[in-house]
């Protein structure tokens, strides 16, 4: 399956250990394409329905469902957690992530 950043994928996080966001939930692909392609791990930021205005989480709308990027529990994962893709964030959202990670971890 072709990885890109920005994906949406749905990916099995568990098991998982105190705070941790659990369970198959869909989760944005943050690390570049070239990692994407080359390694066997990507870097993603979990998502959720049931989320509130927070510094480090982006609203999105998805598969008819608003929702939150948590960019608070970025994790690295395996490959061998994806389930399937399903589909990609809006231009806009892109971007509001990005200024978010930048904020967050850049500056």
């Amino acid at each position: 399956m072709e990885l890109s950043q920005y994906d949406i994928l749905l990916v099995n996080l568990d098991p998982t250990l105190g705070s941790e966001i659990k369970k198959t939930r869909p989760c944005l692909i943050i690390s570049p394409d070239e990692i994407n392609r080359h390694l066997r791990t990507v870097t993603i930021a979990p998502m959720t329905t049931k989320g509130r205005k927070y510094p480090t989480r982006v609203k999105v709308k998805h598969n008819h469902q608003t929702g939150w990027v948590i960019l608070d529990q970025i994790r690295t994962i395996d490959k061998q957690r994806i389930i399937r893709k399903l589909g990609q964030l809006h231009a806009s959202e892109i971007a509001a992530c990005k200024r978010v990670i930048k904020e967050t971890f850049v500056d």
